[in-house]
């Protein structure tokens, strides 16, 4: 086999130390090298414009084998300076022909070049190809992080619109719009009042049975339900003493509005009579006390008393306030009184009547679910009640009683009537539930912060991997240029052997 046609391989790692092992380059070579590269500074200032300078002077360390090229486009750019003897007289062209020249000495380009080499395979490309991956990564991530923080926006925003929907509101100015809506309470529970008609079999049903099983020692069942029935939603007053009232008192409803709540002219209406009127009140110059020489006596006008023993008490009995019970007697012989706090309220906005109809709602619903079981499964020769002796209701008659009682009670638990029935009678309530509307609406601020700034973030690391794919691509070409480059110099000092660097710029 031919000697010269035998490769030559060199592993990328051990290139430097085969060159100088091999006397190419001599150890001490990095000497040397600051001296050139300080040439190589001082030569750059003063370059004519020329594109292919510029391309080779973009983004890449300058070598010896660009040297060779800047000396190559010179000789056109400098031809006018050229005399009989082939010399230029351009001092730019002196500058980089002693730069090549300085390269040349002991080899100095190739042990360079080497260097280049090694950095760029080892450090330089990798490093940028694991950045660009890091922007890639990282582009990622903060794109899930913008749909995530998206989603929960979405998530919050509909969770404020459902309770904002249940109570009833638009959620503007939350505490505002909430006092607003405790106007339509009296009317919704005059409506939920009316429509408790269809309870009355079922009470009845309940009521026979009751009878039956305890005979003289039953109550009446469900008093208050049975009440709301017959004579709809009437205030405590009427429910406790049998009467409607002369006049209704109701306790004020005391809640503070925010700032952001209360606009130019939204102040809480107290009724039309806003202004106090304290009658005609003259001046006190104008007070006659009568002559002072009169002894200053005062006149009392013609009043007669009467003497102890002519004193009516039977008169002033009419007059007594029984305060304790909230009914007061205007006149003797007249029926009624005025309804004050508690008893003014209406028995489905009293809390604690409230809660007892709630109560016998759900008691009626256990019994007629009961018979609607025992009914179904009277069929069974094997089961045994004690109430099979008894008149029983049709199946479909007990559904029907059953889902009227279900409909009842989930038009007074609905949870609109459960907020503004708490907001009306507990001010903490309305406070603690405007925070959590805000809560959610700042939070929907917030997350959609985040998503833009995620947005922004995943946009900028997309900008930059864009930007470092054109320097790796530029790299890895001018890293595969000067490893064919030394390849094929050290090539030239073995007679044209072929040389492989192994482990170079094509196993990247």
């Amino acid at each position: 086999m031919d000697e010269s046609n035998i490769p030559i391989d060199i592993n990328i790692g051990k290139l430097q130390d085969w060159l100088v092992s091999r006397r190419h380059v001599s150890k001490e070579w990095q000497k040397s090298a600051p001296a050139v590269r300080e040439k190589i500074n001082n030569a750059l200032k003063d370059m004519p414009k020329h594109d292919d300078i510029a391309s080779l002077l973009a983004g890449s360390y300058i070598n010896y084998f660009h040297c060779l090229k800047i000396v190559d486009i010179l000789k056109l750019t400098e031809a006018d300076t050229k005399n009989l003897f082939g010399r230029y007289g351009s001092q730019r062209m002196k500058d980089w022909q002693d730069i090549a020249r300085s390269y040349e000495k002991e080899n100095l380009y190739l042990a360079e070049a080497a260097q280049i080499l090694v950095r760029n395979i080892n450090y330089e490309i990798p490093g940028l190809k694991k950045q660009i991956a890091k922007e890639d990564q990282l582009q990622i991530e903060l794109e899930k992080k913008h749909t995530d923080f998206l989603k929960n926006e979405a998530s919050s925003k509909s969770e404020f619109l459902t309770l904002c929907k249940q109570l009833g509101i638009q959620g503007d100015r939350i505490k505002r719009e909430l006092v607003d809506r405790l106007q339509e309470l009296p009317d919704i529970y005059d409506k939920i009042g009316k429509s408790l008609k269809p309870l009355q079999p079922g009470i009845d049903l309940y009521s026979a049975f009751s009878k039956y099983i305890l005979g003289d020692k039953c109550s009446e069942v469900l008093p208050l339900l049975q009440y709301v029935v017959e004579h709809g939603n009437t205030t405590v007053y009427e429910w406790s003493y049998g009467e409607a009232p002369l006049s209704v008192e109701p306790d004020p409803v005391h809640i503070e509005l925010d700032d952001e709540d209360q606009g130019a002219g939204d102040q809480i209406d107290f009724g039309d009579n806003a202004e106090i009127d304290f009658g005609s009140i003259e001046a006190p110059a104008d007070i006659d006390f009568g002559d002072g020489d009169a002894g200053g006596e005062i006149d009392w006008g013609n009043i007669d008393v009467a003497a102890p023993e002519n004193v009516d008490l039977s008169a002033d009995i009419a007059h007594v306030s029984l305060e304790e019970s909230g009914i007061v007697l205007e006149e003797q012989g007249v029926c009624g009184g005025v309804a004050r706090g508690k008893d003014a309220l209406t028995l489905l906005d009293n809390p604690a009547t409230r809660n007892q109809i709630i109560d016998q709602l759900v008691e009626l619903e256990s019994f007629l679910k009961m018979r609607l079981y025992e009914t179904n499964t009277s069929g069974d020769s094997h089961s045994f009640s004690l109430l099979q002796q008894l008149p029983t209701e049709s199946s479909a008659a007990l559904t029907a009683m059953l889902d009227a009682v279900q409909i009842a009670t989930a038009k007074l638990t609905a949870p609109e009537i459960n907020h503004l029935h708490n907001v009306k009678h507990s001010p903490r309530y309305v406070d603690v539930l405007t925070a959590q509307l805000k809560q959610k609406l700042a939070l929907c601020d917030k997350l959609s912060r985040l998503a833009s700034r995620a947005a922004e973030q995943g946009a900028g690391a997309a900008a930059r991997a864009a930007h470092l794919r054109p320097l790796l691509t530029r790299i890895v070409d001018r890293t595969k240029e000067l490893q064919a480059q030394i390849e094929s110099d050290i090539s030239k000092k073995y007679k044209g052997r072929p040389v492989n660097i192994i482990g170079g710029v094509k196993f990247l």
